[in-house]
C-alpha cells in the first residue's frame, strides 16, 4: 500500500514553533499537503501527551484519529479529494549529544511508539536517566543513541527507530 507520511513533526511544546501545533492544525495541514498519515511529534513532552490523548482515539492498531469534536471548520470545507481517512501515529524526536572516539555526535532519533503505553515507559525511562522531558518538546540528551534504541527497545520490541546525523555545518553524514 503506497501512502504519503510526515513523522518528524513537533507540537507547540517545542521551544520555537508555532502556538498552532496542534493536532487539529496538523490534522488540517497534513490534509491539505495530501498527507494520509502523520506524527505526533513530541511524545516524551508530559503536556503533550495529555493534550493528544484527550484528541486523539484509536483508529487501527498503532493509528490515531482525531475526534469530531476538534476538527477545524476549515477541515471540513476540504473537498472530498482530501480524504477524511487520516491518521495520527505516535512519534517524537529525540536528540543526541556525546562523545565518541574522540568525536561529538550530534544525532536526531525519530522514533515511532505504536501505543501510549510504550509512550509512558519510554518517558519514564528517559525520567529515570536524568533527562528534562518536561522542558522542551524536542529533548537533547547526552546517551549514545545505540543506548537510546536499547532504552526505546526496552519499552516494546514494536517501536520504529531513525536516525540522521548531522556533520560540522549541519550535512547529513
Amino acid at each position: 500500500m503506497k501512502f504519503f507520511a510526515d513523522f518528524h513533526v513537533h507540537s507547540h511544546f517545542s521551544l520555537a514553533t508555532s502556538g498552532k501545533l496542534t493536532p487539529e492544525y496538523l490534522e488540517y495541514w497534513a490534509r491539505l499537503k495530501g498527507l494520509s498519515v502523520i506524527g505526533t511529534g513530541d511524545f516524551t513532552h508530559p503536556g503533550w501527551v495529555e493534550e493528544i490523548k484527550e484528541k486523539l482515539f484509536p483508529a487501527e492498531d498503532g493509528l490515531y484519529r482525531l475526534k469530531d469534536c476538534y476538527l477545524l471548520e476549515e477541515s471540513s470545507k476540504l473537498p472530498s479529494m482530501f480524504d477524511s481517512n487520516f491518521r495520527f501515529i505516535l512519534s517524537s524526536e529525540i536528540s543526541t549529544i556525546y562523545k565518541k572516539h574522540g568525536k561529538v555526535r550530534k544525532v536526531h532519533n525519530i522514533v515511532i511508539a505504536p501505543d501510549f503505553e510504550t509512550v509512558e515507559r519510554i518517558q519514564r525511562s528517559l525520567n529515570k536517566f536524568g533527562a528534562n522531558i518536561a522542558s522542551d518538546g524536542r529533548p537533547i540528551i547526552g546517551m549514545d543513541c545505540k543506548d537510546l534504541l536499547n532504552l526505546c527497545l526496552e519499552a516494546s520490541a514494536d517501536i520504529l527507530f531513525t536516525r540522521r546525523i548531522y556533520g560540522r555545518h549541519g550535512s547529513l553524514c
